[in-house]
């Protein structure tokens, strides 16, 4: 009994992590070199392209909404085989747009439907393991970011594609990857409702809002703030890192920009040994100060001339995204009450990947536009700016933010 036991759970954990590397896969192959593209569409101007990659800050503000779907009327794992659905069909317009006001539509459709997936996904992987073992469900998810550069090297070396980032040829690809994922959540662990229906709800409890005032814990509400604060200097790299690299005749954009997720590896494995060791503050700490490494690294290597100090800015993204908005996931998992989690991921999400990164984007892209020296990005001044952001943050956390009593 025991050994069924067992592989029932070793099967479980290998269902959840396909549905984390298709996920992330999925979005990964057609985003990450997204503002390349965008940026080689000559006709679009700087605000155009900052408004386009805010779609996945929209997108993020429908994951609340999605949570009280999950909590009270759709099983999860349905639910999110039917939103990859439509992100496929989406992804596959966006593909015939040129336009501002065409791209500008069906990606945020697209993204409405695929942001909320981040929230759903981690809640349900946290449904069927305990929350500590999560960063471990979640390294499957980086392992199919990571995979994603596969299709440049494929295009490129196989069916003989002169340029794959930069062009339209991701979005295909991620359309593709979004019908597959459709047809293999079906497979993962039935996850159903598990919020009584009769309940009633308003407009707080669908944008998550009930969350904190049900708790009433001003470290949650802290820790909610500054990871909003903190969201909106990550944006200027993780958004538009890949307009950097083009702006640098970087040809493997996907593939260079994607040695932050191996990295992340390594960081995922170990953030549950971190957690237990150090605590949630510390953690969180240790993934700030990565933050202000990379920028650093970044500014650095221009002011130095010496590109591969660029490397060390994209490998500390596993320590930033393991170590901070990971440990975040958890410690909101650990901070509600059994019938909000979904909410509680979703609301999150809202505040980091949805309101977070759109006030990010608008900020970088208004400062990519404002501080340009002739025509070209003066890259080294956004950097230090960041930087002087990350030590600001970090300060905020220290004094500010402690540890739950009880973890």
């Amino acid at each position: 009994m025991e050994n069924n036991n067992s592989q029932t759970k070793k099967g479980v954990f290998i269902k959840l992590g396909i549905m984390m590397f298709m996920q992330f896969m999925l979005f990964a192959v057609w985003w990450v070199p997204f503002a390349a593209y965008l940026n080689n569409l000559a006709h679009l101007e700087v605000w155009q392209v900052s408004l386009i990659l805010s779609s996945m800050a929209i997108g993020s503000m429908a994951a609340p909404l999605v949570g009280v779907l999950a909590d009270r009327y759709v099983a999860s794992e349905k639910l999110l085989a039917g939103l990859n659905l439509l992100v496929a069909v989406f992804l596959f317009l966006a593909v015939q747009q040129t336009g501002f006001t065409g791209l500008m539509i069906t990606v945020c459709l697209a993204m409405l439907c695929y942001m909320p997936s981040w929230s759903l996904t981690s809640s349900i992987a946290m449904t069927h393991v305990s929350s500590e073992q999560f960063p471990r469900i979640r390294i499957l998810g980086t392992i199919g970011w990571v995979s994603s550069g596969l299709f440049s090297l494929a295009a490129i070396h196989i069916f003989k594609v002169q340029v794959f980032d930069g062009t339209v040829l991701p979005l295909y690809c991620g359309a593709g990857a979004a019908f597959v994922a459709a047809l293999i959540n079906l497979t993962i662990p039935k996850t159903p409702p598990t919020a009584a229906v009769s309940i009633k709800y308003t407009v707080a409890d669908i944008l998550g809002l009930k969350v904190i005032s049900t708790l009433k814990n001003k470290h949650f509400n802290r820790f909610i703030l500054i990871t909003f604060l903190s969201v909106i200097p990550f944006a200027l790299f993780y958004n538009f890192g890949s307009q950097f690299l083009a702006n640098n005749d970087y040809k493997y954009i996907t593939v260079t920009l994607n040695w932050g997720q191996v990295a992340e590896l390594f960081f995922l494995f170990i953030t549950t040994a971190i957690l237990v060791k150090f605590g949630f503050k510390k953690t969180l700490l240790f993934g700030l100060l990565a933050m202000l490494v990379r920028y650093l690294s970044l500014y650095s290597g221009i002011v130095l001339g010496q590109q591969w100090l660029y490397i060390i800015g994209i490998l500390t993204h596993g320590l930033i995204f393991g170590l901070f908005f990971v440990a975040g996931q958890v410690y909101t998992d650990k901070s509600v009450p059994q019938e909000f989690k979904a909410q509680a991921q979703g609301f999150l999400s809202f505040i980091t990947w949805g309101v977070g990164i759109f006030v990010g984007n608008l900020i970088s892209g208004w400062m990519i536009d404002y501080f340009k020296v002739g025509d070209q990005t003066n890259w080294s001044l956004l950097y230090l700016i960041a930087s002087v952001a990350s030590v600001l943050l970090t300060v905020l956390l220290v004094l500010f933010f402690k540890n739950p009593r009880s973890r």
